[in-house]
């Protein structure tokens, strides 16, 4: 144990834990096995035709797992590892940062993936839980991308507080850019959520990336309940706040279009509950001062889409405006007051319109076409960047290891001393 993971620390959770790990040894042979009988099947089986045509946004240069890859590799068995870490907590001692590091390091299979979940929800909930290293978390989310497991790094994801999963930029980059590689834009834009929870929109790249997966999510119309709308409202428009261009207008308009739907249908605390949004009313308001700040802005318009997206919106709350709370919590005054304001809003949105149609500021493109050409314009010039600094963070998270694993050494040759 490293006298920097000696901390205590009492976390309540309510979730059960994963199933046992008793069968990884055996998970571990059978997964070696696997992998050596896999040359034996023919060629055709073994490559996947559509994934060689696939392609990311993301460049090769920034994908490129060799800059992590190359670090000094402490090769260790799992087998030995993992039995490590069951005696240690049976003698309810705490488990090292370096060891369950050494263990993720070392994952070579999907198999062992699976079975490394158990271990990273234990380290969760040990005395040790605040330790979780950030160059662990990155790999965790490496290994899974590279074998397959990206479901497995989802999950993780999600349930943050079990796993302590707060992934660094360059980890959601990662991610974000895996899911739209596959076309899989709500999982794209699952990751954004966590993303906007994190409120983690500091790199221009994520901006884009997340822009990106939520307006090609958005253009399949999909059917989404109100937490759907909340947070992608406010993906949306924490995104866009980032952006002074078109992109980031149309973006934050929508956004809290969505977020004032919310309130208005459900009341304000529906909308900041657990929420990185404020909880003053009027978001509907907000969106049209969007609306209003477009009209002195130069060289930026709104989205068509999008305005017609809001305009439909604010007919739906009207025309539900007699139905009142569609919850069981009453409404406090605050929500009454705004739904109030709605006429206001409507007619409000339609003198706000004409006069950016007569001053020229609605693009006839959809927001999925703007992001697409910001997307064009902008992310390689981005990258460069985003990969020296990447660079430079596995540098310094390599020298911490190094001195974890010198204090660890020194730690035992005190204890052989002391014996």
């Amino acid at each position: 144990m490293h006298p920097s993971d000696s901390k205590s620390i009492v976390v309540i959770f309510c979730e059960p834990p994963p199933p046992r790990a008793e069968w990884f040894s055996l998970k571990m042979a059978a997964s070696i096995l696997q992998r050596c009988l896999s040359p034996v099947q023919t060629f055709t089986k073994c490559v996947n035709y559509r994934s060689i045509v696939r392609r990311s946004l993301l460049s090769s240069a920034y994908t490129d797992p060799a800059v992590w890859e190359q670090r000094p590799r402490d090769a260790q068995d799992l087998g030995q590892l993992a039995s490590l870490m069951d005696r240690t907590y049976e003698r309810k001692f705490p488990v090292s940062s370096l060891v369950i590091a050494r263990f993720i390091d070392n994952l070579s299979s999907k198999e062992e993936v699976d079975q490394a979940q158990y271990y990273l929800y234990k380290f969760r909930h040990s005395p040790n839980c605040w330790y979780l290293r950030d160059w662990t978390i990155h790999s965790w989310i490496r290994r899974c991308l590279k074998y397959g497991a990206r479901d497995k790094a989802l999950y993780s994801l999600k349930n943050k507080v079990q796993f302590g999963m707060f992934p660094d930029d360059f980890s959601f980059n990662l991610l974000i850019d895996s899911f739209l590689k596959d076309e899989d834009f709500k999982g794209a834009c699952s990751v954004v959520e966590e993303v906007m929870l994190q409120e983690s929109f500091e790199r221009i790249s994520t901006q884009i990336l997340s822009l990106y997966a939520l307006s090609k999510y958005l253009a399949t119309k999909p059917e989404l309940s109100w937490q759907e709308e909340r947070s992608l409202g406010a993906s949306l428009m924490l995104a866009g706040l980032k952006q002074e261009n078109s992109v980031g207008f149309s973006a934050r308009l929508l956004g809290l279009a969505l977020i004032g739907k919310v309130e208005l249908s459900r009341g304000i605390h529906a909308v900041f509950h657990e929420m990185p949004l404020i909880w003053t009313s009027g978001y509907l308001g907000r969106a049209l001062a969007v609306m209003d700040a477009v009209c002195d802005f130069r060289d930026v318009k709104l989205s068509e889409e999008v305005l017609n997206h809001v305009e439909e919106i604010l007919k739906d709350l009207s025309v539900n405006a007699d139905g009142q709370n569609v919850t069981d919590t009453p409404r406090e005054e605050d929500d009454e007051l705004e739904t109030q304001k709605l006429p206001e809003y409507i007619n409000r949105f339609k003198e706000l319109k004409e006069r950016l149609v007569s001053q020229d500021r609605i693009d006839s493109r959809s927001l999925e076409s703007l992001v697409s050409a910001l997307t064009q314009q902008t992310l390689e010039a981005c990258e460069d960047a985003d990969i020296a600094e990447y660079q430079q963070t596995v540098s310094v998270w390599e020298a911490e290891r190094q001195q974890l694993i010198q204090r660890e050494r020194e730690t035992k040759e005190k204890n052989q001393k002391s014996v």
